[in-house]
């Protein structure tokens, strides 16, 4: 099977595609300044992606999400909440980590079927 690259730069792709399994780069997004917004914006590039690659937010399989504060995790889920579809809800798990850079607050990965 071949591999399919999208958004493809020196140092990474954004996405790769595998069969029928689409692997999304981790998303930031640092042009909003709380962590709601920035997982507004995260998750609107994450429907962007999906959609380039043939696949959907009602596909995701499993999410990963890095947040510089754990403290900010009800803020953050105020912005999936309202974006994950109900009875599609993915596999998911939460983390406490130190981002690439200070002004990103929340970075999101995703694994998907296409």
């Amino acid at each position: 099977m071949s591999v399919v690259r999208f958004q493809t730069g020196p140092r990474m792709s954004q996405a790769s595609v595998h069969g029928d399994t689409v692997y999304l780069a981790g998303q930031v997004n640092k042009d909003v300044g709380d962590v709601a917004g920035q997982t507004q914006a995260v998750l609107k590039q994450i429907d962007d992606l999906l959609k380039e690659t043939g696949s959907s937010k009602e596909k995701i399989l499993s999410a990963t999400i890095y947040l510089a504060d754990i403290k900010t995790f009800a803020d953050m889920n105020k912005s999936w909440d309202a974006w994950v579809v109900a009875g599609q809800c993915p596999s998911r798990t939460t983390l406490e980590a130190k981002l690439a850079a200070p002004e990103y607050l929340v970075e999101i990965a995703v694994i998907a079927a296409k």
